[in-house]
Formats: structure tokens, sequence, C-alpha cells
């Protein structure tokens, strides 16, 4: 019979590089969820209009010089197919890193597995998380930043695309569209006071717009 192996099988618990210290409890374990990564982190959807609306433009810019519209029609036979061959690219990024990041959150600590190539894994006592937020997503998905202590500031390009958008000189390590990011930052800020929440329950997260931000007490 031939025998299964991962990346990861060196991990004695999943998403862990060792078994949690006696006393210290699992609370959580998710991933961000891939189509959302795609639109969200690495902007597959964006790639998409922009090469439309370059190809609308050339086609625009044609027919405004006197061409044909068989000439004008031209850039979509080459324009679009370099955006799809683009976007698609981008998404199989997102897949990959979904697939190879898990996000932890136990009675003490966030610990976050993170890298398609070099995995790694981060740390984070609460001790040095000095707050979070969330952003949800119209799905119910959504991210949630965490600021940590600035003497463990760590380098943006190490978390990306675990990292809060736009953010260089205080990277904020950050949970990347993960399902239900409402009852995650819930459960997050329970453990940050020191509580112990109940197991999530099974009722959807109502839709949130996109653009809403609320913060998550510490």
């Amino acid at each position: 019979m031939s025998e299964h192996h991962n990346d990861f099988d060196f991990e004695p618990v999943r998403g862990l590089p060792q078994h949690l210290p006696k006393g210290e409890r699992m609370l959580w374990q998710g991933a961000p969820r891939w189509q959302d990564l795609a639109v969200h982190a690495f902007h597959a959807r964006k790639v998409i209009w922009y090469f439309a609306g370059l190809t609308i433009l050339a086609g625009v810019l044609r027919l405004a010089e006197g061409d044909s519209f068989a000439s004008a029609i031209k850039p979509f036979q080459w324009l679009m197919p370099m955006g799809l061959v683009a976007a698609a690219l981008l998404v199989g990024l997102a897949y990959l890193s979904a697939r190879t990041t898990v996000y932890t959150i136990t009675s003490k600590r966030l610990i976050m597995r993170i890298g398609m190539a070099l995995p790694v894994s981060i740390n984070l006592p609460f001790n040095q998380i000095d707050g979070a937020a969330v952003r949800l997503f119209a799905n119910g998905s959504g991210d949630i930043p965490l600021k940590v202590t600035a003497k463990e500031r760590i380098a943006y390009l190490m978390l990306w695309p675990h990292a809060r958008p736009f953010h260089f000189a205080h990277p904020q390590p950050t949970l990347r569209c993960v399902a239900r990011a409402d009852d995650v930052a819930g459960l997050l800020a329970a453990a940050l006071a020191g509580a112990i929440p109940q197991p999530l329950q099974a009722e959807a997260v109502s839709n949130r717009a996109a653009s809403n931000s609320q913060p998550v007490a510490a």
C-alpha cells in the first residue's frame, strides 16, 4: 500500500511546529478562503478590469484615428487573453497561499503558519498584541488585522499577503479572508480578554458591506 506524504508531515499537529504546552488549548483553526484571497489580496478581478479598460481605450483610439471597426477590435484579440492569463496566475497563487496557510488561536496566543515556498510559523503571544480590528466583506468573510507591540514588529514582506495592506512602517499581521470573520473576531476578542468563549455557533454571519470596519476589543 502506498503511503501519502505532504509538505507538512513534520508538523506534530496541523499548523503547529510543536505540541501545545500543558494548560494551553486550541480554540480555533482556519485558513483564508482562496476565492476571497484572489479578489482582495491578489486583486485578480482588478487585473481583468484593467485589461478590459486598455482594450476599450485602444479600440476607441483606433476608431478616432479613422481605422475600421475590424481594426478597432484587434486589441481585444491579444490584450484580453493576456489579462485572463495574468488573472489566472494570480488566482493560482491565491489558491496555493490559502492551501499552505493555517491560522491558529489558542487560549494564550495566535500562531500563523504561512509561506508558499518557505513555510514559517509566526508566534504571537497575547501579551504582544495591543489590539485588533475586523473588516467584513459582503459574503461574511473578512480580514482581522492585529496591532502588535513596537518591539515585536515583523517585516511586511515576510508577512505578505498576511498583512494589513499599506501599513509598511508598522506592519500588522492579518488573518486574511477568513470565513465568518465576525465570529472569529469575537472569539479572538474573548481570548485576548482572558475569557474562554463557547464553540462557534452554526448560524451564518449576516452579510456586511465590504467597506465595513469595526474594532475588536482587546
